[in-house]
């Protein structure tokens, strides 16, 4: 059985009210394939070093979420909701009439995979959540959090504006490395920026070597679903015999398995269910991808086995080696600093 090639996918555009939805269908497209979901302020791109790693008999259609990458954004006026990115997964099952839907989803993702399989737990199939389970609960830093942001969503606006009249600020694409690594509190180091870089900049008309970024600046302050401890645990109550892996990095502060009620109940109420604890730290999937992918795989290949049609996709190859990872890798950084360098 072979993996994934980066270089095998085709970009989509799926129709919203607002515009559309990108994203980018690797491998097998005769089959419904598992739906992909980045993390807040990321885009598709996060999952780029994973993507090769997984098993060339399924395709993964991994999407940016609206304001994201090269989605549309909302309409000025409007404001991002947890209640609006979750829509996004039924969205994409009406566009394709998916019957059923497999959900891999990093943080923010996670977060939709959670609730969106809590609300139609009939429609998914399996779970892959990387470092996230649950919404913020509801807390007095919470309510602090929401006060500030009320003056942040006019600002946002008033910025949104402005951008017709001026461009934003620009920096090289050092810069660029730095900003996004200290604004993942360093989650993202420096030299893996790149894969979130190529989709959410813009070259600069005035500074030719310069980009600014181009996601939605309304996104940094979405509306949170309100969750307390009680709704969380009656969510995972509603998620029963659902294959659902759960993979946290060992640096992260995003899951705590020990005190979460809700790990607690998936993890009593359902056979299928899987955690593990990793080395890393919050884009542990985008960092150590081989470590993840030793879960992943073998949960892929147990719980979305190939078809008979799709075994004669795999052919004779084998998996992916390390070093030949690596080379892809490198290959990838090749091509998206050649496409930046022509913006």
């Amino acid at each position: 059985m072979g993996t994934l090639s980066l270089s095998d996918y085709e970009d989509v555009r799926i129709w919203a009210p607002w515009g559309h939805i990108a994203g980018r269908w690797y491998g097998n497209r005769s089959e419904r394939p598992i739906l992909a979901i980045h993390g807040w302020l990321d885009n598709l791109g996060t999952f780029d070093t994973l993507i090769p790693l997984l098993p060339d008999y399924l395709g993964v259609l991994c999407i940016d979420l609206p304001g994201h990458g090269c989605s549309t954004r909302l309409p000025a006026g409007m404001h991002y909701s947890t209640a609006e990115f979750m829509l996004i997964i039924a969205r994409v099952m009406k566009e394709y009439k998916w019957p059923k839907v497999s959900l891999m989803g990093h943080s923010l993702g996670g977060v939709l995979s959670y609730i969106y399989t809590a609300l139609a737990p009939h429609t998914v199939d399996l779970v892959i959540s990387l470092d996230i389970l649950l919404p913020p609960l509801e807390s007095p830093e919470g309510l602090e959090l929401l006060a500030y942001s009320l003056d942040k969503h006019l600002v946002e606006d008033e910025r949104a504006e402005e951008a017709f009249m001026r461009e934003p600020p620009s920096y090289t694409l050092a810069q660029l490395r730095s900003v996004l690594s200290k604004g993942s509190n360093n989650s993202v180091p420096p030299e893996f920026a790149q894969y979130l870089l190529h989709r959410s900049v813009t070259k600069s008309q005035l500074y030719p070597e310069k980009f600014y970024f181009s996601r939605d600046g309304r996104t940094k302050y979405y509306n949170v679903l309100p969750v307390n401890s009680a709704l969380a645990a009656e969510m995972a109550r509603r998620i029963k015999n659902k294959p659902y892996l759960i993979i946290k990095g060992s640096k992260s502060h995003f899951i705590n398995a020990k005190s979460n009620e809700a790990i607690n109940i998936l993890r009593k109420q359902n056979p299928h269910f899987e955690y593990y604890e990793l080395p890393g730290t919050h884009h542990v999937h985008l960092i150590s991808p081989e470590l993840c992918a030793q879960y992943i795989v073998p949960f892929l290949r147990h719980h979305r086995p190939p078809t008979v049609s799709s075994w004669s996709l795999a052919g004779e190859e084998q998996k992916l080696s390390t070093r030949e990872h690596r080379k892809a890798q490198e290959n990838f950084f090749a091509r998206n600093l050649k496409r930046l360098s022509k913006l």
